[in-house]
This record gives structure tokens, C-alpha cells and sequence, in this order.
């Protein structure tokens, strides 16, 4: 960081600063109050503004332009600090994910502070606890979400529910029947049947290749009558393609 002396001139040269700044587009609010606090701390503090990063998106993804163009210009160390007013503005995301994007920055050299909260920077004596507080509360995060994600499996289970995609039930033969006899289209099937286009091609094939096997290993049984497993659960795979 810059450094004064005591009369106030500078010993080094002035910071790099890059000023981020974002408001959602729903709230009907602009970033010029935001831009006009933050250019004026640059000023006291003797910072030199080498770009402003302005995003109209809500901060609950990381998928903005200005905010993802951010970070590719500090990977190349376009400037030393960046300037945010809030820690909201920079990020709502979550604890995990905000201070995983100010980990990244302090990876790239680049160092990071929040002009209305003193204690959320990388800069000065408590820069390095700040970190390291951050680790630990990312690392407890993610302990909370992985507990969270086993209870709930554990209770879906106790109540008797199977994780994932609901199972389709429905008739092989009638799949069968509606290709080969009323030969309908598979997208026709598909919506006869209320299942995947995919599904009822793979059910289709699927019934092909067991009964070749079933005719080719037992042809001589002649105990068995009627047909078997007609019915069929969920989509059997298949890869290739098909028309429709």
C-alpha cells in the first residue's frame, strides 16, 4: 500500500485501484451514489482509480459481466486493490462463496476492501485475521451444507422416499404394440404414454434384445406361457441415435 510521510507527500507510487460496484435492476436504484462515496475515499486516501466495474444484476450469482471481467483483470494484475462499498454489493451468494471470491483475489496479489465496513479488508494490521477468519467460517459453511444435505437424505429415506427423479411405470408391450402395429411416431408414443421420447425408444429395444435371447436360449421350454415382464420402470440406457 502507499505510504506518507509525515508532511503527507508520498513515498511510493499510488495504489491501483479497480471500484466495483452493482445494484439489482428490479430495485429501480442506480450506482452513482455508490461511485460518488468511493471516488472520494480514493481521493483522501491517495489511490490512484484505474477502473470502475459497474453490474445492474442481483448479487446472488457470480454470472455478471462486470464482476466476471473483474477477475480476469486481476489474474493479470491490472491493478493492486479493489474497492467495494458494502460487502453486499460485491456479493450475496452466501459466506462460502463471497469470501472464496476474495480468496481468489488475495491468490492473484490483489487486495480487497469494503469502504463501510472496516473490518471486511484484506489491507492493513488486521488483514491477515480477517483471512483467516474467513477460512473458517467458509470451512463451517461447508460442514452446515453437507450435514444439512445428509439429514435431509436420512429423513426422505425414514418417510420412505427414494432420492431423485420420480420413477415412470408403464407397459413394454403397449410400446411395442403402438410402434409395430399402429406404427406411431416416437414422439407420438412418447405422448400416448406420458414418458420420455427416449424411454419408449429404449424400452423398445431393450424388449427386442431379450426376447432374441430369451428365443435363442430357450426354445425348447415350452412350460412357460404368456408374456414376461411387460411392465417397465424408470428408462433403461441406451445410446445412439434414433428417428423420430
Amino acid at each position: 500500500m502507499r505510504k506518507t510521510n509525515n508532511n503527507g507527500a508520498s513515498a511510493e507510487a499510488p495504489v491501483r485501484t479497480a471500484i466495483y460496484a452493482r445494484v439489482s435492476t428490479s430495485q429501480g436504484q442506480d450506482t452513482e451514489n455508490q461511485l460518488i462515496q468511493l471516488r472520494e475515499y480514493c481521493t483522501r486516501q491517495g489511490w490512484r482509480i484505474t477502473q470502475e466495474y459497474i453490474d445492474q444484476a442481483s448479487g446472488k450469482t457470480s454470472d455478471r459481466d462486470a464482476f466476471k471481467r473483474l477477475f480476469e483483470d486481476a489474474s493479470r494484475r491490472m491493478f493492486d486493490l479493489v474497492l467495494v462499498w458494502s460487502l453486499d454489493r460485491f456479493s450475496r451468494e452466501g459466506v462460502l462463496e463471497t469470501f472464496e471470491h476474495v480468496r481468489r483475489l488475495t491468490t492473484y496479489g490483489v487486495a480487497f476492501e469494503s469502504f463501510s465496513e472496516q473490518h471486511f479488508r484484506t489491507t492493513g494490521p488486521a488483514g491477515e485475521l480477517m483471512l483467516a477468519i474467513a477460512a473458517w467460517i467458509a470451512k463451517q459453511e461447508r460442514i452446515r451444507i453437507s450435514d444439512r444435505t445428509k439429514a435431509g437424505l436420512a429423513r426422505a429415506r425414514r418417510l420412505g422416499k427414494v432420492p431423485g427423479r420420480p420413477k415412470r411405470v408403464f407397459r413394454r408391450d403397449e410400446v411395442i404394440r403402438l410402434r409395430d402395429v399402429e406404427r406411431m411416431s416416437w414422439r407420438a408414443i412418447a405422448v400416448a404414454l406420458d414418458i420420455p421420447v427416449m424411454t419408449a425408444v429404449d424400452a423398445y429395444r431393450c424388449t427386442e434384445m431379450v426376447s432374441t435371447g430369451a428365443i435363442s436360449s430357450d426354445s425348447s421350454d415350452s412350460t412357460s406361457s404368456g408374456p414376461k415382464d411387460v411392465y417397465a420402470i424408470g428408462r433403461l440406457p441406451y445410446a445412439g441415435k434414433v428417428r423420430m
